[in-house]
């Protein structure tokens, strides 16, 4: 009984997304590049950030450990 609901709503479905694809606006090249380049510098940088925090509290335990 399901079944002939189910086969009549995927093929909407797929019409549906195939519509909401032609609407999305892709970035161009130039854009995606300097996108890119953002996110790496970023977790370069807080990747910096973390290992110094993490050597500075390393230095911390074992100072406070070694007392």
């Amino acid at each position: 009984m399901g079944d002939s609901a189910e086969k009549q709503t995927r093929p909407s479905f797929f019409a549906g997304v195939k519509s909401e694809f032609k609407k999305i606006s892709w970035p161009d090249r130039q854009s995606t590049l300097k996108q890119s380049v953002a996110v790496v510098a970023i977790s370069v940088v807080v990747g910096v950030i973390i290992a110094v925090l993490d050597y500075l509290i390393q230095y911390g335990v074992n100072f406070l450990t070694s007392l």
